[in-house]
Parts: C-alpha cells; structure tokens; sequence
C-alpha cells in the first residue's frame, strides 16, 4: 500500500487529490500540509475535501508528517515545489510533480535533482493527454514535412496563471522533436499588426482563458484542402488526479530518476 501525501489540500486540486487517494484501492492517504499560516492547519484532510471524516489531520509543514508518507503529490507553484523537491531528497521521499510554469532555470534546477530521488515530473497526469502525446508524434512524422502548418490552441480556466500551459508546451515540444525542431527557434507565441506570412516550419500557439473550462487542447496540422486536429478535452480535474496517484504507486517501486507519465503507462 503505498503512502500518498499532498501540499496544498485545502485548494481545489488538493481537494481532488485527496477524493482520488481515497478512491484508489492501492494507496492510503498519509497526510496532507496547508500553506503557511493558514488557519486549517489541524482540520480533517477529508472534511476539507467535502469526503466526510478520515481520521487524517491537515499539517502546517511537511516536517511533521515525515515520517508518514513514502511519496508526495505537488500540484503547487514553482519556487514551493522546489523547496519540496529539495525536502523529499533530504528525507528518501519520493515526489510526483504536475506543477506548471517554470522557467528553464527552475527546470535544470528541478534535474539537478535526478540522482538524489525518484520524480515523476509531468505537465499533464491524465492518461487521455498522454496517450494523445503519443498521436502526435505519429501525426508528426507523417505530416510536419509535407506542407502541413502546425497550430496548438488551449484553453483554461480565468485563474490559470501560466500561458501556455504546460500541456500545450509539451504538445508543442513532442511535435517539434519529432520534425527535428525546437520551440526555441520555430515556437511563435504572439501574433499582432503586421506580423508577414506564416513560416512553413512555425509552431503556433493560441490561448483562450475564460470562465471555468478545466482544460482544452488541440494541435491542428493544416494544408491546402484539409486539416487535421488531435483535441484533448478535461471535463474535471479528477482525470489529472487520478493519473497522479497512478503516478505514485508506480513511482514506489522506482529507482532514482526522473521520469515522466510516458513512462507510467509503458508508453
């Protein structure tokens, strides 16, 4: 039985978190931390989540639930996420990581890490979006370099604070790899006024952020008289939650490294 905890459980991910913990018939939840300060410190982890009492004490810091859980779930925000990474490596706890937004400092900063714990580090934990990872390549080979213009469009909630989102990010890396590209080079994040025709080696990416939409993703490969589009779409955030706990029964048996949902599923 594997011995789950979650950083941030009083927020609405954190909540669902906890329901797919409690959900899962090979995970137990161990505890769960509230941000600093916060008046829930103390509450039932499963009252917070709306579950009812389950005897599981919401903690002020990870400290005081070290020694009760094998793996953490962090769903936070950058500069928190690698304080905790840094904390599971100096206490032989491994973490499964679905924060998004970092920069390319805080990512080598987050691989420094590799050989000091088991990670698993993904963008996106739901195996629906992982398995369309694995379309695109396909798609790509087959179509990139025959005339066809690649766009990705996202959409998210009002409260998502990075853009794009690291599902669309990733997208648009596993696209680009596959044609021998990086994002570096043919990305295009902003089109305004008089911009000029479109390159034939661009990746284009377009982002809507609007009311409550949990998560949409589509890739379009485009070309004179017809288009293709691979779309992704999340109705709630448990299908993310229920792939992070898969993650970390998985993760339980690694060995150090950093590895990614492609490699929970064997894909």
């Amino acid at each position: 039985m594997t011995r789950i905890a979650i950083v941030g459980v009083a927020g609405r991910m954190g909540r669902t978190l906890v329901a797919a913990v409690e959900q899962d018939a090979e995970a137990t939840l161990a505890g769960g931390v509230v941000e600093p300060g916060s008046s829930l410190a103390g509450a039932d982890i499963g009252e917070l989540a709306g579950l009812g009492k389950c005897g599981v004490a919401a903690a002020a810091s990870l400290d005081a639930i070290v020694d009760d859980f094998d793996v953490l779930i962090d769903f936070t925000a950058p500069q928190v996420t690698l304080a905790n990474l840094a904390f599971c490596a100096a206490h032989g706890k491994r973490i499964v990581i679905g924060t998004t937004g970092l920069s390319d400092e805080q990512l080598a900063e987050l691989d420094g890490y590799r050989d000091q714990l088991a990670m698993v580090f993904a963008p996106n934990m739901s195996v629906g979006v992982n398995l369309t990872l694995k379309l695109l390549e396909t798609a790509a080979k087959a179509l990139g370099d025959e005339g066809y213009d690649i766009e990705v469009i996202e959409a998210h909630h009002r409260h998502k604070v990075d853009s794009p989102s690291g599902t669309a990010l990733k997208m648009g890396e596993v696209v680009a790899d596959s044609l021998g590209r990086t994002l570096k080079e043919h990305g295009v994040f902003e089109r305004v006024g008089q911009c000029g025709p479109r390159d034939a080696k661009e990746i284009g990416f377009a982002t809507v952020r609007a009311g409550d939409i949990v998560g949409e993703h589509t890739v379009m490969f485009a070309t004179e008289g017809e288009r293709i589009e691979i779309t992704h779409k999340a109705s709630s955030r448990m299908t993310f939650a229920r792939g992070a706990v898969r993650a970390a029964r998985w993760l339980a048996e690694q060995d150090n490294g950093r590895y990614g949902m492609q490699d929970v599923l064997g894909l």
